[in-house]
């Protein structure tokens, strides 16, 4: 019998937040599953495995007085997208983030996320 390797709960993310290189400031997608040790995003261009990236995620001011939180993250698995095959479906695992820039991420988890049936 196959057991479910994550142990963390996942929830659908029914707010529209951008996810961006650090760096550069290029949209890399846009967060559409949230767990608290990673994320799902759709993207419009094919993102590289097993490279950990810098990232940030602007922030409204809802959830926190910081307009960002930054982490280092890296996209574990991409599929086409089941819908729209113009997008990609990219699974990223959070890799370093600061304690109060996670707290952040949990709030977010908790307020946007929705639990899938």
């Amino acid at each position: 019998m196959a057991t479910e390797r994550r142990q963390v709960s996942r929830r659908r993310f029914s707010y529209y937040m951008r996810v961006i290189e650090e760096a550069t400031g290029k949209l890399i997608g846009h967060l559409s599953d949230i767990s608290t040790g990673g994320f799902k995003l759709d993207s419009v261009k094919p993102v590289p495995l097993n490279v950990v990236s810098r990232l940030r995620i602007d922030q409204t001011g809802e959830i926190s007085n910081k307009s960002y939180i930054a982490f280092a993250a890296c996209a574990k698995w991409s599929r086409v997208d089941a819908f729209d095959p113009n997008v990609y479906n990219v699974g990223f695992q959070i890799i370093d983030m600061t304690p109060a820039d996670y707290d952040i991420f949990v709030k977010m988890f908790s307020t946007y996320g929705v639990q899938s049936m």
